[in-house]
């Protein structure tokens, strides 16, 4: 559903979701700098739960949220190098799983 705001560049949106069996229901109220459709806007909010399971993650493995940091150079060089090394454990724990029959490998990245 759009939502109208005065004085505001881009388009709202409210999202709702409802869970098929459960009926819950969860809100998203949605923002795009210009005009995306519908099923581009429930794309991008069903990606949502990865991208907070993949912060989860950090913060138990690399201590994402381990930060002691007074200047913002200061933490954006922390979260690099912690989400870095998040990716590359995440790389590392992909190589070490075993492949299904079939599957061909992934291709290696020449340096």
């Amino acid at each position: 559903m759009p939502l109208a705001r005065v004085g505001a560049d881009g388009q709202h949106a409210l999202l709702v979701r409802q869970h098929l069996i459960t009926g819950y229901r969860a809100y998203y109220v949605a923002f795009t700098p210009r005009r995306v459709t519908l099923s581009t806007l429930v794309q991008v909010a069903g990606r949502r739960w990865a991208i907070e399971q993949g912060f989860e993650t950090s913060k138990q493995e690399i201590g994402l949220d381990q930060y002691e940091v007074r200047t913002y150079a200061a933490w954006y060089r922390f979260m690099t190098l912690t989400l870095y090394a998040h990716a590359f454990l995440a790389a590392m724990r992909a190589r070490q799983t075993p492949r299904k029959k079939g599957l061909r490998p992934a291709r290696r990245m020449s340096s």
